[in-house]
């Protein structure tokens, strides 16, 4: 029997968390992919950074709070969460308090990270 050779996963997230389904959509993706022992990273681009900023009440709107999944990225063994760093500067965030450890990419390194996967999936 041969040994199986698990594919790597780039969950790509470019939506805002709380302004339709999509980011809601991309995180559970995420946890029940990882749940099936599926190798997963994400990387958060464009408005999609809005979803680490720390503190965020999701109650206002009347939805689950982002910051409590992505504080559970890692119970998912999720341990790589990549963020645009020219995203990140444009919405003039301070990700010091995140939710989740990340690590900031510039452009060419986004293109360096994204030919490192098997599959991209973006919401």
């Amino acid at each position: 029997m041969t040994a199986v050779t698990k594919k790597t996963i780039l969950i790509v997230l470019r939506h805002s968390p709380y302004g339709s389904g999509l980011a809601k959509a991309a995180l559970n993706t995420a946890l029940a992919s990882a749940a099936f022992d599926q190798s997963l990273d994400l990387l958060f681009m464009g408005n999609g950074v809005l979803q680490l900023q720390p503190d965020q009440d999701g109650r206002v709107k009347g939805v689950k709070d982002v910051g409590r999944q992505l504080a559970s990225l890692p119970l998912y063994d999720i341990n790589h969460v990549y963020v645009d760093a020219q995203a990140v500067e444009r919405y003039n965030m301070d990700l010091s308090k995140s939710p989740v450890e990340i690590r900031r990419l510039d452009g060419p390194e986004i293109r360096q990270l994204m030919i490192c996967y098997d599959h991209l999936l973006g919401f």
